[in-house]
């Protein structure tokens, strides 16, 4: 997906599930989780490339404007929802999927500093609440729902609603 295609479904994405998104101008202009996925677009390419130095100077700058940090290393798929997005930490090899919605203050974050792959895998169509802290290499399954200030630090099926530690199975 280009830039652009992504920039555009990113911004349909955010009309059609915030209430409070009035235009396409309005999203594009004041809500900053399209602005830092924009420039994680860019370090990210960078990142890539092997520029890694240019490429966290870029990441650095979008949490500066945006309080949200996104590794440029992380993968991060179409239509990434972060609302009001203020203290979102997304790890280096963390991989989100499409279609998923995060709440502010959440972490997708690491437990070891070794080199290897230590950050979340989240599918598609997860939702996560405000606070919530999934820690280590652990895979998120398709349509989740995460609670609001829960740490995860397990592997959760599809399908399921974490309120707890402990995934709840919808059948």
């Amino acid at each position: 997906m280009t830039f652009f295609e992504n920039l555009r479904y990113n911004i349909n994405r955010v009309l059609k599930e915030d209430p409070s998104a009035e235009s396409k101008l309005m999203v594009l202009l004041t809500f900053p989780h399209i602005k830092a996925l924009n420039y994680h677009y860019f370090a990210h390419k960078l990142y890539l490339r092997g520029w890694h130095l240019l490429a966290r100077m870029i990441s650095t700058r979008a949490r500066r404007k945006t309080g949200i940090e996104i590794h440029p290393g992380a993968k991060i798929g179409r239509g990434l929802f972060i609302d009001h997005g203020m203290g979102v930490v997304i790890g280096e090899t963390a991989e989100i999927g499409n279609d998923v919605t995060i709440f502010h203050g959440v972490t997708l974050g690491g437990t070891k500093f070794d080199p290897i792959k230590r950050h979340p895998t989240v599918k598609d169509n997860v939702m996560i609440g405000a606070g919530a802290k999934l820690l280590g290499n652990i895979t998120i399954g398709n349509n989740v729902k995460i609670a609001a200030n829960v740490v995860v630090k397990t592997d959760v099926p599809d399908n399921a609603i974490v309120y707890d530690h402990r995934p709840l199975i919808k059948t």
